[in-house]
């Protein structure tokens, strides 16, 4: 092994050196965490997080290995000599065995830096390591397509998102024994600042949102994807979070930005394979005429769409709440579906009845519509005609009042805010 690769490797796991291994771990985990409802299991499988940047994915997998006896090899996949390390999968291995590390559990961070981040995994899981292998990646740019193919049956898959209203609303007590806001309180600066953990818990989370743009403007952007036109993609991106919510109009995207549509739409893919936004397309009954039909945008997290655009100001001073309000209840449905299984589309008829979600589970339909302030308990016109239409199993609407409950037919239906809102759907998922 050459010198400059086995620095690397002792520079990033010092207990190779005679460092307490308990206490170099006890560092990458935070003084206050906000526990998460995924859990993670190697259990023979590799175990794959992945997620946008500083989502938690690393202090996820931090704080389920924290009882381990044996202490865990942490590999870099964003430093240089770890890439060049990691080309052989029969190499990698030997070389630990030559090395005589034998760790409780192997880390790699953020894998997607590794040229054939896929195949390499699915080699290390067929030669079946004496250690639990658990690897992070902030894009899933480059695993997308190809992990599917190369870790069936070797990989379990994990999408980790900023925190949900339901995590946020489990932490009873901040670190300073301070009571947390109450329900009003925390969806108000959910709806402006996100659930990023570190702007939760940051005192000025301004300046953490801005370094989460930065962070993906300027070194995924332009490092990571070599992208050419930095300052289009920019514009694209305060474009998409100008119209969040709306349908997506690529040829006025390209006539401002300046680029082509081709590109636009090159950048928007990243965008969303960077979990930054999601295209969501319309519920038509077919999947081929879905995937034709013109998306919606919305975003992952409200606060980088307000650091985009909009700004910072308090929900009760907006005139864009109800688009929040709305982007906030896309975000909670996006926490707890699978989206390799279902799928999220919103639904618009010919004759111009729309409905914001409908979640698509192996056939059976949950819709919900989303209102900002508190309405009366009856179904709107839209409402009706959809489930008139489709039938649906059942049909929520998020709003501000009372909770109640009815049906038309076979749908049930359910009036509740959104801090009710995920499990719900976890009920109807069967999670």
């Amino acid at each position: 092994m050459k010198k400059h690769v086995l620095r690397a490797i002792r520079a990033d796991n010092p207990w190779l050196t005679g460092e307490d291994p308990g206490s170099w771990m006890s560092r990458f985990l935070p003084a206050r965490y906000i526990s998460r409802k995924l859990r993670l299991q190697a259990d023979g499988y590799i175990c794959l997080v992945v997620g946008p940047r500083q989502a938690g994915k690393s202090t996820l997998i931090w704080h389920t290995l924290a009882g381990m006896k044996e202490p865990v090899l942490l590999l870099n996949c964003e430093e240089m000599a770890i890439r060049e390390w990691l080309r052989s999968p029969a190499g990698f291995l030997a070389d630990l065995r030559e090395l005589n590390i034998l760790p409780g559990a192997l880390l790699f961070e953020e894998i997607q830096w590794l040229p054939e981040a896929a195949f390499f995994l699915k080699g290390v899981a067929d030669r079946r390591p004496p250690f639990a292998v658990y690897a992070t990646g902030s894009s899933s740019f480059d695993l997308a397509s190809k992990t599917r193919e190369s870790l069936a049956g070797r990989a379990r898959r994990h999408l980790l998102l900023p925190l949900s209203l339901a995590e946020l609303k489990a932490v009873a007590t901040g670190s300073s024994g301070a009571e947390q806001p109450g329900r009003h309180q925390l969806l108000e600066r959910t709806a402006v600042f996100g659930g990023y953990p570190q702007v939760v818990s940051a005192t000025e989370p301004e300046r953490e949102l801005a370094g989460l743009v930065e962070a993906l403007v300027v070194r995924d952007a332009s490092d990571r994807f070599r992208i050419r036109h930095l300052a289009a993609f920019r514009r694209l991106l305060e474009l998409m979070a100008s119209q969040a919510g709306n349908l997506c109009n690529f040829s006025e995207w390209s006539s401002i930005t300046g680029i082509s549509n081709e590109t636009v739409a090159e950048y928007a893919r990243l965008v969303e394979e960077c979990h930054l936004v999601r295209l969501v397309r319309p519920f038509v009954g077919g999947k081929r005429a879905a995937f034709k039909s013109t998306p919606k945008v919305y975003f992952v997290d409200n606060g980088i769409r307000n650091l985009l655009f909009g700004g910072l100001a308090p929900l009760d001073q907006r005139g864009d709440r109800g688009l929040l309000i709305e982007n906030l209840v896309f975000s909670e449905l996006l926490k707890v579906i699978n989206p390799l299984l279902d799928g999220l589309h919103f639904w618009r008829s010919k004759s111009g009845a729309e409905v914001d979600f409908v979640i698509n589970h192996h056939g059976r339909l949950l819709a919900c519509e989303v209102k900002a302030g508190t309405v009366r308990q009856r179904l709107s016109r839209s409402a009706r005609s959809f489930i008139d239409t489709y039938r649906p199993e059942r049909f929520l609407v998020v709003h501000a009042g009372e909770p109640g409950d009815s049906s038309a037919g076979a749908t049930r239906i359910r009036f509740l805010d959104v801090f009710d809102l995920g499990q719900e759907v976890e009920d109807f998922l069967g999670c």
